[in-house]
């Protein structure tokens, strides 16, 4: 039995998918307002809970053989990034788990102190290596999946929002490649008690997001980019009112400042092991968007 944390989510819904079509058993972890019916419809089983609750996590993990976490934070990473995590490890080693997957994020090791997201995810990463359990982590660069809803609204106006340095790199990765790497985590040898970089098989620049998007919908991308000092003083205004708020982007902050993209050598390894062609973000895009 596996069991998905996240599972209504834009990853965990395609782990999730992916496992039904291996004919696996699923454990979905769903919250009682979440769209799970697709699941349920494919025949994975269906556990409402909390993952603030220890004992909703406790209960989810009995029978368990595999986890892979892929549940996001909803801007609480000191409740769902950290701590429901952390009580997934201890569950899973009470349970005998045999295999965790945690999906952390490109960075977590870079010791970014303004993200509250990043840093979670690095003590979740040493807990878990610490713990004793067979693991695979996986650090992805961005999800491809995330640039739907910014392709759509490029489709209506042709205007494309980049904010900071267009030169900056990333290698965003198909969500449909970093399901099926986080399934064959499991019973991949050479993903063992591994930390690995996961990102598409291009170093694309910011700029070149836009100009992807134009190829695709054959049009001239109207691109608007204002500096990291705008959002800087946004998030600034946003702290007098509500400074819970604007700490909270700080995770936001860091990543529209920084670079995260996998090198060549970062991306051939991963393809080797898991003996694959990784799908570049055109692609992906394109299938998705139907153009």
């Amino acid at each position: 039995m596996f069991l998905i944390t996240g599972a209504t989510g834009g990853l965990g819904r395609k782990i999730v998918r992916l496992l039904r079509e291996r004919e696996m058993p699923v454990r979905s972890f769903v919250r009682l307002m979440s769209r799970y019916g697709e699941l349920e419809h494919r025949g994975a089983e269906i556990f409402i809970g909390d993952l603030q609750g220890e004992k909703d996590i406790q209960k989810a993990c009995r029978g368990v053989k595999y986890i892979i976490s892929a549940h996001g934070s909803d801007g609480n990473a000191q409740a769902l990034d950290y701590r429901s995590n952390i009580e997934l490890i201890d569950r899973a080693k009470e349970n005998g788990v045999t295999h965790f997957v945690f999906i952390s994020v490109l960075g977590a090791d870079r010791g970014y102190e303004d993200a509250p997201t990043f840093k979670a995810k690095r003590e979740v990463e040493k807990y878990l290596q610490a713990s004793g359990l067979n693991y695979t982590i996986l650090r992805p660069s961005g999800f491809a999946s995330n640039l739907l809803p910014l392709a759509e609204q490029f489709r209506q106006t042709g205007i494309y929002l980049l904010v900071g340095d267009p030169k900056n790199r990333t290698s965003i990765v198909s969500t449909d490649d970093l399901a099926r790497i986080a399934v064959d985590s499991i019973s991949t040898q050479g993903a063992r008690n591994q930390i690995l970089p996961v990102g598409g098989p291009d170093i694309l620049t910011r700029s070149d997001i836009p100009r992807i998007f134009g190829r695709i919908f054959n049009q001239e991308p109207i691109v608007i980019n204002p500096p990291l000092l705008l959002f800087d003083g946004v998030r600034s205004a946003l702290g007098l009112f509500n400074p819970g708020a604007g700490k909270s982007i700080g995770t936001l902050r860091t990543l529209l400042a920084n670079e995260f993209f996998c090198t060549t050598h970062d991306i051939a390894n991963l393809e080797s092991i898991f003996n694959l062609k990784l799908e570049t973000l055109e692609s992906f895009l394109r299938r998705y968007l139907g153009v």
